[in-house]
């Protein structure tokens, strides 16, 4: 049955009414209802705010390095450090490393432009910090569905949005309601606040109906993978954060690594790699695993019998998309009845390598303005004072200082990190020019017959590891029984164009195992695409750089998907 047979055989679903509907407990969406909330009872008045996360729990699914700047969450809660936020370890270093394949520069400190400074930030778990904030929106009366996942946006007669419905549940492989079957329901908001995270499923169609992104340069991304390991407390040193470029990416591929000594003997280790690479050959995941075999990277993981130094553990694994055009990319973000914030818009600050606090004020902004519009008996229109709030922000003074760093590493990364040093370091974020991109990431994948392939080592299963056995560490379960979220526009793309010209790559860009081409037992002598939707932990990397754009995620029953811990 297609979802409107289902519809009309089943519904109409049930429909609850909010002032305010947020899509998305991250940071962004739990700052928004926790501002709403705030601002209510400064003025003695109520408004009914609803968060909806299609993990099992707010911070199921947050992945972020994470360094965290508190400067917005100061303004959140003055009393943060009193309330138990989850902050604890101070960065007590800086270090910045250019690597050879058996060789590391360190860069003198202070030659390090202040975007690589650290000073007064934390080492944290973003999923923790997120399941803290979800605590506090609680106590202030704040409704969170966990386990609920947000599958379409609601209209209203005029085209302004109306509200969101949760994904049914129940359906079959076959498409067919099956004997657990629940029809989803509606959430109708006065505003709908969307906080999806990069490359928002609700958030993309957005993007597209209102035409939010015709005066801003394509989004640029970036695919994070990240480990957390537990190391020998001889190698560990509490608040030490290491930072790389080069080895082993090429000087033409946009990407860096990060090291981060959080405490009780945790070190979060990561690669990202900018989504615009141009090899088809590349793996970002066998990137990451073959980083780690740099001689002054394996030194944290490595035992030493003689001196006693035990191996480290790996505890955990996963993988994200960032967003990282910046504010050049930045599309319109209100529409009629609703905003996007965070990195649903895109935010984040790719040359300080941080969100979360983008996230929490453009939350605050985005509340502040639904607020005064309910107070001022407004609904479902544009608002407009969340965008001039932002440019008469702190925050779009950071973007704007930085709004050309992505931009010139598509020039090769010398000329990137000499230009870097000279507009953040010797001119201060002061930038007399502009840089822009014409191209989307998918766009700039070469065809494979002019590209080196690239070989990668086995994994050794202690320092280095495959896909599957990471995706196990990731606590990633879906049903089995229930249609593929992975969805292609036509299924003979992959075989037809994306094999023959591209080698393939989404069996090397996902870094979970999900695509496969496998021989085709109907077609003797060829292959087909094997999708294993079970093992996807929603990075949304395919949906981003498919060359054909063949691929779109779509929502999977709520309550799917990874389930980090301390992460």
């Amino acid at each position: 049955m297609t979802p409107e047979e289902i519809l009309s055989t089943y519904g109409p679903r049930e429909a609850m009414e909010y002032d305010v509907v947020v899509v998305g407990a991250g940071p962004a969406g739990l700052s928004a209802a926790i501002r709403l909330k705030q601002r209510a009872a400064e003025a003695g008045s109520e408004v009914s705010v609803v968060v909806l996360e299609k993990g099992s729990e707010p911070g199921a699914h947050i992945l972020s390095g994470a360094i965290m700047d508190p400067i917005a969450l100061k303004e959140l809660f003055p009393d943060w450090k009193e309330r138990g936020a989850p902050l604890n370890q101070p960065v007590t270093e800086d270090a910045f490393l250019f690597l050879g394949e058996k060789s590391a520069v360190r860069t003198p400190n202070w030659l390090l432009p202040a975007c690589f400074h650290n000073e007064g930030n934390y080492i944290v778990s973003l999923g923790n910090v997120t399941r803290w904030l979800a605590q506090q929106a609680e106590e202030l009366g704040v409704e969170i569905f966990p386990g609920f996942a947000a599958a379409e946006v609601l209209y209203n007669e005029d085209g302004s949005v109306k509200g969101v419905a949760t994904g049914n549940m129940g359906i079959g492989k076959d498409g067919e309601p099956g004997a657990d079957f629940q029809l989803g329901m509606e959430l109708h908001g006065k505003y709908t606040v969307f906080a999806e995270g990069a490359r928002g499923h609700l958030g993309r169609q957005l993007i597209d109906k209102f035409a939010l992104a015709k005066d801003s340069d394509p989004q640029s991304y970036g695919i994070g993978i990240k480990e957390l390991w537990e190391i020998d407390p001889k190698r560990h040193q509490p608040g030490f954060a290491l930072h790389s470029a080069g080895w082993p990416l090429d000087a033409d591929t946009y990407g860096g690594s990060f090291l981060y000594h959080a405490e009780d003997n945790k070190v979060i280790v990561g690669f990202v790699v900018g989504l615009d690479y141009q090899n088809p050959y590349l793996s970002p995941f066998e990137e990451f695993q073959k980083f780690k075999t740099h001689p002054n990277i394996r030194y944290y993981f490595d035992g030493d019998e003689e001196k006693g130094i035990k191996p480290a553990k790996r505890i955990s694994y996963g993988a994200r998309a960032i967003t990282a055009g910046g504010l050049l990319a930045l599309p319109k973000t209100v529409f009629p009845g609703g905003a996007l914030i965070g990195c649903e818009a895109g935010y984040l600050n790719a040359s300080r390598i941080k969100g979360s606090h983008a996230a929490i004020k453009t939350g605050m902004l985005a509340a502040d303005a639904a607020f005064d519009a309910l107070a001022a008996g407004r609904q479902h229109d544009e608002l407009s004072a969340y965008p001039e709030a932002f440019k008469n922000s702190w925050l779009w003074t950071e973007l704007n200082k930085a709004r050309n760093f992505k931009q010139w590493f598509k020039k090769g990364r010398t000329l990137a990190t000499i230009m870097t040093g000279i507009e953040q370091k010797l001119l201060g974020g002061n930038i007399p020019w502009t840089l822009h991109r014409a191209e989307p990431d998918h766009k700039r994948l070469k065809p494979a017959a002019s590209c080196k392939p690239i070989a990668y080592a086995k994994p050794d299963g202690k320092l280095t590891f495959d896909r599957l056995s990471s995706v196990f560490v990731s606590n990633t379960n879906h049903s089995e029984d229930q249609p593929a979220h992975l969805t292609l526009k036509d299924p003979t793309v992959p075989v037809r164009i994306n094999l023959p010209e591209f080698a393939g790559p989404e069996q090397r860009y996902c870094p979970a195992g999900v695509y496969e081409f496998v021989a085709d037992e109907a077609n003797a002598g060829k292959e087909r695409l094997q999708i294993n939707a079970q093992n996807c932990v929603h990075c949304k990397t395919c949906d981003i750089k498919d060359p054909t754009q063949n691929i779109v995620w779509v929502t999977p029953e709520g309550g799917g998907g990874p389930n980090y811990s301390g992460m």
